[in-house]
C-alpha cells in the first residue's frame, strides 16, 4: 500500500522534534494508521539547518527553500505547517486546501486569527485540518470535546 506522503513545513524546534518522532516511531504509527507515513519534503528557511535535522533522523526526502512547492506537489497528501505567524502560514495552508490536502497544524496564533476563513475552505474542498498540538499544549482535549461531549453545549 502506497505511504502516506508529508510535506512539513517548518523545520524550529517543533519541526525537527516532529521529523525525530516521526523516524523513531515509523513502525508503531504505521501499524496504528494502517499505512506508511513519510516524510516527503521539507521547507526551511535555513536548507542546510534542515538538511542536518533529515540526516540526523535517518531521513531521505526533498529539502527546499520554497514552501510553494511544498503546498502544490501532487504527491503530498499532507501539509503539516509548523513554522508560525499569520501572514505566509495561511497562504500556504489555504493553497494545500485548495489543492485538496489535508492540513495539520499546531499555529496558534493563526487558527486564532483565520481559523474561520480555513475551516471553511477545507470543508468546502472535503479535507481535514487537525490541529489538536495547537490547543492546551497538545493535551488530547479536541476529540473527547467533538465525540465525547457532544450533547453538552461547550
Amino acid at each position: 500500500m502506497k505511504p502516506i506522503r508529508i510535506g512539513l513545513l517548518g523545520s524550529g524546534t517543533v519541526g525537527g522534534g516532529m521529523v525525530a518522532v516521526l523516524s523513531r516511531n515509523q513502525e508503531e504509527i504505521a501499524r496504528r494508521v494502517g499505512r506508511r507515513m513519510e516524510i516527503a519534503a521539507v521547507y526551511a528557511r535555513t536548507p542546510a539547518k534542515a538538511q542536518k535535522i533529515v540526516q540526523d533522523a535517518g531521513i531521505a526526502c526533498m529539502i527546499t527553500g520554497d514552501a510553494h512547492s511544498i503546498v502544490g506537489n501532487p504527491e503530498i497528501d499532507i501539509v503539516v505547517e509548523l513554522m508560525g505567524g499569520t501572514t505566509l502560514a495561511k497562504e500556504l495552508v489555504l493553497t494545500a486546501i485548495a489543492n485538496g490536502k489535508h492540513v495539520v497544524t499546531a499555529n496558534k496564533s493563526l487558527l486564532a486569527t483565520h481559523g474561520n476563513e480555513i475551516f471553511g475552505a477545507a470543508r468546502a474542498k472535503g479535507v481535514m485540518v487537525m490541529f489538536e498540538a495547537a490547543v492546551a499544549g497538545g493535551i488530547p482535549i479536541i476529540k473527547a470535546l467533538r465525540e465525547g461531549l457532544v450533547a453538552n453545549r461547550i
